[in-house]
């Protein structure tokens, strides 16, 4: 209870210790199933939000697509979206394009324009860059974000899509329809920012390619990270730290082709005198990550979901500062900052256990079921 209740509240007249929520579901067979499952999973962590972000991420949703792009993006007016879409016309080969289909909410306010493309790259254009089509897609996206003013690519992989507002995530869910939509992995995520604004491109899940990333937490090691990442080429511009370890996922799992346990092993790297207590080989492997890649271990307390195709990698700081179990029924594995979260979603557990920090919890579907 505030000590002057007559007074109005103000940014950190309440303060949630360990805002954020981030909640996931897979199924490791590839079944699909609806979003009103992750939907609900964020009710009973309401209080970890404050309205000013919430977000999901869906894979396998796109199979009349799956070989193409999908791109979401925001758009401050018309006039920003003719200038982008006349940027993407010159670059790829557009087969649909749409606005995003959304409910009226009156939860939701200052909605930006909504839009999706299903596209793959020109073919000329891709040939004459010597790049991959995910280099290819990745450099276009990282243009977008930082030199059209007004226009914020907010998700961009196959198969797969990011969601997100201004808003509580269980009305966000809504707002997008995503009980209408079907994927075997969803991962989502209510916001409680402290240091960064609220606003919709900087609501999480943050999506690069088919790697999309939820957090709880605080990056004090931000500004060294953006400054390493941004040498390869990556941009920072969407005002949230979370968006870095996006970026770093990409560069460490599909640019250095690192394993994700290694990927892992670089963003919560092991302290120095738990490397010396393995052994030979193991202390000689993460003695070499933590040094090429020491600007890109990640400081600070966080709970992390990394979403890609055909799995998920959840992962806490090594000190375990922010918290995260995990529970198992059957082929099903979810993931959650509270126990609460996940009784929702499947009461009779067979398991249900709290990663070690820095310990990560990797799950992947079944070869081809996706």
């Amino acid at each position: 209870m505030l000590d002057y209740p007559n007074e109005p509240l103000r940014e950190g007249s309440v303060r949630i210790p360990s805002g954020c929520a981030i909640s996931a579901a897979i199924s490791k067979s590839g079944r699909k199933f609806t979003g009103e499952g992750i939907i609900n999973s964020m009710k009973p962590m309401h209080d970890r939000s404050n309205g000013l972000g919430g977000g999901f991420a869906a894979y396998g949703i796109y199979p009349d697509y799956k070989d193409y792009y999908a791109l979401h993006i925001f758009y401050d007016d018309n006039a920003c979206r003719a200038d982008c879409e006349k940027y993407l016309a010159e670059r790829f080969e557009i087969v649909r394009s749409e606005i995003i289909p959304t409910r009226k909410m009156p939860e939701i306010t200052d909605c930006p324009l909504i839009w999706r493309y299903f596209a793959v790259p020109e073919h000329n254009r891709l040939n004459a860059s010597q790049l991959t089509p995910d280099e290819f897609v990745a450099r276009a996206v990282t243009r977008i974000n930082a030199e059209l003013k007004g226009a914020y690519v907010f998700s961009s992989g196959k198969n797969m899509g990011a969601f997100k507002a201004v808003g509580f995530p269980e009305d966000v869910g809504l707002f997008y329809k995503l009980d209408e939509y079907e994927a075997y992995l969803w991962t989502s995520h209510g916001r409680y920012p402290t240091n960064t604004p609220g606003w919709w491109g900087g609501a999480h899940p943050f999506a690069l390619l088919n790697y999309s990333i939820v957090h709880n937490g605080e990056i004090s090691s931000y500004d060294a990270n953006r400054r390493y990442i941004e040498m390869f080429g990556y941009r920072c511009t969407l005002q949230t730290d979370t968006e870095v370890i996006t970026y770093i996922a990409d560069y460490l799992l599909r640019k250095q082709g690192l394993t994700l346990e290694e990927t892992a092993s670089v963003i919560a790297a092991p302290f120095w005198s738990t490397i010396a207590k393995k052994s030979p080989d193991e202390a000689k492997k993460l003695k070499y990550l933590r040094t090429v890649y020491s600007s890109l271990l990640v400081t600070g307390p966080f709970s992390i979901v990394l979403g890609f195709e055909g799995g998920m990698m959840a992962l806490n700081d090594r000190l375990k500062l922010r918290s995260m179990v995990v529970g198992e029924k059957d082929d099903m594995v979810y993931v959650a900052s509270e126990e609460a979260a996940i009784r929702v979603m499947e009461p009779n557990l067979d398991r249900l256990y709290a990663p070690a920090g820095g310990e990560p919890v990797i799950v992947k579907v079944k070869e081809g079921a996706f």
